[in-house]
């Protein structure tokens, strides 16, 4: 994973000026960095615009008492092609716009999901994940924990009750 980082905090930024300067050798500099900012305000339109809805969406979901996975990931998606718009270039904005924009989202989300969704079913084992996976005993990959399970944090342990408030205890 350093390595893909690594490369990408090299390659990225070098191919974005590559692009940018043949860019501005054919429509001028000033024309450049002018497309470069108005694409960029329209990004951050479209991220308010998008986020807004994935926020209702997600409580919608939640108020109908189900859990929002493909909300959530959308949600996620959008942050991400909005940290990317934030990025000065063309290539950056570019793949930003196909994660702002609806059906190519799908598309991506549909492809996480799948290729992720699997890691966590083939982790599952009779209803509770083991350790290799990173999640502790008693977590519910449809719904996170049960009432009465005992979680481990690593440090210390709590019980998951619906009937008290987290929160700690005068005597703690």
């Amino acid at each position: 994973m350093f390595r893909i980082l690594a490369v990408l905090f090299i390659v990225v930024p070098i191919l974005e000026i590559w692009v940018l300067t043949q860019v501005a050798g054919g429509i001028g500099w000033l024309n450049a960095i002018s497309l470069v900012i108005v694409v960029s305000a329209v990004g951050a339109w479209m991220v308010k615009q998008q986020g807004l809805g994935a926020i209702r969406r997600v409580e919608q979901r939640l108020a109908e008492g189900s859990l929002p996975s493909k909300e959530l990931v959308d949600g996620v998606l959008i942050a991400v092609g909005g940290a990317l718009m934030l990025t000065p270039g063309f290539i950056t904005d570019a793949v930003s716009l196909l994660l702002l924009l609806p059906p190519t989202r799908v598309i991506v989300r549909t492809w996480l999901m799948a290729r992720y969704g699997e890691r966590i079913r083939s982790a599952t084992i009779g209803g509770a994940a083991t350790g290799a996976a990173g999640f502790g005993p008693g977590f519910n990959p449809g719904g996170g924990f049960r009432s009465g399970d005992v979680i481990d944090i690593g440090e210390a342990t709590y019980d998951a009750r619906d009937d008290e408030q987290p929160g700690l205890d005068a005597g703690e």
